[in-house]
């Protein structure tokens, strides 16, 4: 079972910073859960929210900044917001890297990316998987490059989640971990891999792992 930092390791540092992955790795993850965002000059930046203020000094929609913008600015803890290929050059294949589609159009700067590490960096498509929650961004990496590893994230409907990992041959299904019972994951398995999300607390950390999933996303990952 793959044990699955949450945009680092979220409960240790300000969440998708390098601070945050290099915890991550610290404390021994087999993965590092990440969001991105396309900002107004075509980078991907790792970023969960849509806007800045929850966790900037800064206001308004991260997609209408540049890179050189957001760069001026400090998240909590007084980190800068790190591009896709920063984290990438950082984590340097040293565990698997799930990279969840957030924002509007990132879905062929991803791809890009992600197949320049894979061609010219030694990394391996198995080493990634692209997640989102939404249809048309996985739809248009599976059309791209039909090689990166596709998951389909989940809060409350399995069966489109389903029908979706179907259409694009998706690997995994990352499921909100108050959906599953041991029989729902029993039944997920015979297809798919399944990575719940996001269990911090050591009562369902237990009785998530009992069920057999393959992998636990959580904001402190040295408790699974």
């Amino acid at each position: 079972m793959l044990k699955i930092g949450h945009r680092g390791a979220k409960g240790h540092a300000a969440e998708n910073t390098l601070a945050s992955i290099k915890k991550a790795i610290d404390l021994g993850v087999d993965g590092i859960e990440i969001d991105v965002h396309r900002c107004a000059s075509g980078e991907l930046v790792v970023f969960h929210d849509f806007t800045l203020d929850r966790m900037t000094d800064g206001t308004g929609e991260v997609s209408k900044f540049t890179y050189r913008e957001l760069k001026r600015l400090k998240t909590k803890g007084n980190f800068e917001i790190p591009t896709l290929a920063q984290v990438l050059a950082f984590v340097d294949n040293r565990c698997l890297l799930n990279v969840e589609l957030k924002g509007h159009d990132t879905a062929k700067e991803a791809a890009r990316i992600i197949k320049f590490y894979v061609d010219k960096k030694g990394w391996e498509y198995k080493n990634f998987i692209v997640s989102s929650f939404q249809e048309a961004l996985l739809d248009e990496v599976f059309n791209i490059n039909k090689d990166i590893p596709l998951g389909v994230l989940t809060e409350n409907n399995l069966e489109s989640a389903k029908v979706l990992a179907k259409k694009i041959n998706a690997v995994s299904l990352h499921v909100n971990y108050t959906m599953l019972t041991e029989e729902i994951v029993e039944e997920l398995k015979q297809n798919y891999k399944v990575f719940a999300f996001t269990v911090n607390n050591l009562n369902p950390l237990a009785r998530i792992q009992s069920y057999g999933v393959d992998g636990i996303i959580s904001d402190y990952p040295d408790r699974i």
